[in-house]
């Protein structure tokens, strides 16, 4: 929404969550101002720190310099974000955990399936779907590969869009494409080549593995992360970022700079002998939905009776 739509829109107070990534710094201090000198409060729920679409980070950071210090009420999902907000811009913040992803009967039939059906065969599975910049696969694979080859029962299944495996596609990566059929070719994992899955595939791709390794070099929050917990997928997250902070995971360390093979390989041993899920139950999920749901309730009013926070 632009500044110049705010001017004359009817609405009661704004709450952004996603859809600046492209927008100049000017544009959003611009909205602020026209919010600021229409009284109208400013929610922002901080979901990424860190971009995970940009290469470069200046962009996003000076971004976050304009909307942060101008926002009313700042809502991170996890407390090592909040304390990140603290120390970058001495802005205290009310802390809301991500709500559940998956519907929750789509849930509920999901982690019933998995109470009865779990066999012997361990699925892994590393999504590389359209290599966001924030993914680095290939720095994971050969440990991935070498380590689930030595797991009894275990498979890698790695799944990718077309447009960058496909030989014609858009954004085709060469190398990762390469190596990956070289590697099913040889046996040594299955990969499945689609376009973008929607809800349904997608829920039931992440109920079909054990674990799901996340491959990112740089983030901060993970929607993917929540919707395995929510279909009972063990997660193998990285320690960039805020992801243990979310909910149980298996660390291992990786960063824009240093990925510790060793480490990646005693998470997949750890999640191999312990087979949890580390997943939240459907009512645990019900209960978070109505806690979040009461605590922007309860944000929102105080932000229109009793002034700017």
């Amino acid at each position: 929404m632009s500044a110049s739509v705010l001017r004359d829109a009817d609405f009661d107070l704004l709450h952004l969550h996603f859809g600046f990534d492209a927008v100049d710094p000017s544009t959003l201090r611009e909205l602020t101002e026209v919010l600021r000198g229409r009284g109208k409060p400013f929610v922002l729920t901080v979901h990424d720190l860190r971009n995970p679409h940009h290469e470069d980070r200046a962009l996003h950071d000076a971004q976050l310099d304009v909307l942060v210090p101008a926002a009313d009420a700042l809502v991170p999902l996890t407390t090592g974000a909040a304390a990140e907000i603290r120390r970058r811009w001495d802005r205290e913040a009310l802390v809301l955990p991500h709500p559940h992803v998956v519907p929750l009967a789509t849930m509920e039939a999901a982690q019933e399936r998995r109470s009865w059906a779990r066999g012997d065969t361990f699925r892994v599975g590393l999504h590389v779907k359209s290599l966001r910049a924030s993914m680095a696969p290939m720095r994971l694979l050969p440990t991935l590969v070498d380590t689930v080859a030595q797991l009894p029962g275990a498979v890698l299944q790695v799944n990718g869009h077309r447009d960058v495996l496909d030989p014609d596609g858009a954004r085709r990566d060469e190398s990762l494409a390469a190596y990956l059929h070289e590697q099913a070719d040889a046996g040594r994992l299955e990969l499945h080549v689609h376009d973008f899955l929607d809800d349904r595939a997608l829920w039931a791709y992440l109920a079909s593995l054990d674990v799901s390794v996340l491959p990112y070099r740089f983030g901060t929050h993970s929607g993917w992360l929540e919707a395995c917990r929510d279909l009972g997928t063990a997660v193998v997250a990285p320690t960039c970022g805020f992801y243990a902070d979310q909910g149980p995971v298996l660390s291992y360390t990786h960063d824009e700079s240093h990925l510790d093979e060793d480490s990646l390989a005693a998470a997949l041993r750890r999640a191999h002998e312990q087979r949890s899920t580390h997943g939240i139950s459907v009512a645990e999920r019900r209960a978070q939905r109505a806690r979040v749901a009461a605590a922007h309730d309860r944000l929102y009013t105080y932000l229109l009776t009793a002034g700017r926070a």
